[in-house]
């Protein structure tokens, strides 16, 4: 892999209380993008089918409403082309500041939209316009907000500081979780079907408010204004300078994407309706999940920059294809220990060792001039090729086996496996900025 510039030069470092600005901007950002894709995926496993696709059977129902959740990936990769295109000319702030605007109002609105019964067809036609602006914001938000954390931290903390764009994962899904729990907890299952399900996403307007209190003080990334060049096509530059820089991190998100889906989407669908557990257990779990990635994220990203990226991201993959067998035999048992303990393994160990380090490694990939267009496009279609039709394809293989989750704990091990390899090929995964 070709070497890179400067993240910095002296002259240009950034204030200690400008790289803990940037940190904590990066992460409020993270949390309102992640509260909001991930409040969709929980209430279409529990609701979406029932109130947008009634039409259908309800196996088909849950496929479609899954399919919708994966729409959302389908536009990301557009999201990372066009906020990647003007951020690397115009500067990463200004993008970051849309890409909150938008996620807020296509949440909301989603909170307002009303039921198959009051507009037929046209409300799943909206549900899916309203998911995929969710998917085109977030698209632009993870290579802006992982390179104004990375550019403005100290050169041997890098992981550490960006690690709070991961941690806004954690957050908001706790958030996210924390929030559908509290109204499944207050309300009937008829008044949660009807609103119950729409006050979290309302609630995402508190969030967005916040965020955009903290990102209007912050500076512009000093890489940004200090790049005398600017490539008028970035994403083109980005794909014909490291061309296997795009497929290396595919390969490196699939552990990632594949664990925390599983556990947090597929698995909530899958108890509830071909096992006939409760639906509080696996909100539960979400929440102990973001709870404990606020500690573990930041933990192993202190540990990466002390001891190596490569050696933390092996170790969580490992750990992901161990433990996707007794996860699934632990649910068919219905033992409740069992199934807390392998969550954590996969949410909480595996999946965190291997998110602690991306943003540095995926952003020094690629040349300063062009960075948010190749760390933010090659992020965001690993998304879909990863992540976005796993709950989807997880449904289907359970379908295709009647009601078997053989073939999803293949999957996913299999998708681990395939992340270990994949490190392998990147020539240097160094600990600190390169």
């Amino acid at each position: 892999m070709q070497a890179n510039t400067k993240l910095s030069t002296p002259a240009q470092s950034p204030s200690s209380s400008q790289a803990k600005r940037a940190a904590w901007g990066s992460f409020a950002g993270a949390v309102v993008d992640w509260y909001d894709f991930l409040l969709y995926g929980i209430t279409a496993a529990l609701v979406f089918n029932h109130q947008f696709f009634p039409a259908i059977s309800p196996a088909m129902g849950t496929l479609v409403a899954f399919a919708t959740f994966g729409v959302g990936f389908l536009f990301r990769p557009l999201g990372g082309i066009v906020f990647g295109h003007f951020g690397d000319r115009l500067g990463h702030k200004k993008m970051l500041i849309i890409t909150v605007w938008l996620m807020g109002i296509s949440t909301a609105g989603i909170g307002l939209l009303p039921s198959f019964d009051t507009l037929g067809w046209w409300a799943p036609v909206l549900l899916v316009m309203l998911r995929a602006i969710q998917g085109f914001a977030v698209g632009g938000e993870w290579g802006g907000a992982a390179l104004l954390a990375v550019e403005h931290a100290p050169q041997h903390r890098k992981a550490f500081y960006s690690s709070g764009v991961q941690m806004g994962y954690g957050v908001g899904l706790l958030l996210a979780t924390g929030s559908v729990s509290l109204m499944s907890a207050v309300t009937s299952e008829s008044q949660f079907a009807s609103w119950g399900w729409r006050l979290p996403f309302l609630l995402s307007v508190i969030l967005v408010a916040v965020t955009l209190w903290l990102r209007n003080g912050l500076d512009e990334s000093p890489v940004t204004a200090s790049t005398e060049k600017k490539s008028r096509l970035p994403v083109i530059e980005a794909l014909t300078r490291h061309p296997a820089a795009f497929f290396l991190i595919i390969g490196l998100r699939l552990c990632e994407l594949l664990t925390m889906y599983i556990v947090t989407t597929f698995a909530l669908n899958y108890s509830t309706q071909n096992l006939g557990l409760p639906r509080e257990l696996f909100l539960s779990i979400g929440l102990m999940v973001g709870a404990v990635s606020c500690l573990t994220i930041p933990c192993f990203a202190w540990l990466a920059d002390r001891f190596g990226r490569r050696r933390i991201y092996v170790t969580g993959a490992v750990i992901g294809a161990v433990s996707a067998w007794p996860f699934f035999l632990a649910l068919e048992q219905g033992a409740t220990l069992p199934i807390i303990l392998f969550s954590l393994l996969l949410a909480n160990l595996a999946h965190d060792m291997v998110v602690c380090v991306q943003q540095p490694m995926f952003t020094e990939m690629f040349g300063a001039s062009y960075r948010y267009s190749g760390a933010g496009v090659g992020y965001q279609v690993a998304s879909v090729v990863g992540g976005g039709f796993t709950p989807f394809i997880a449904a289907g293989l359970v379908t295709l086996t009647q009601g078997s989750w053989q073939g999803v704990a293949l999957y996913l091990t299999l998708g681990c496996l395939l992340s270990v390899l994949t490190v392998c090929f990147v020539k240097k995964v160094p600990r600190t900025a390169a």
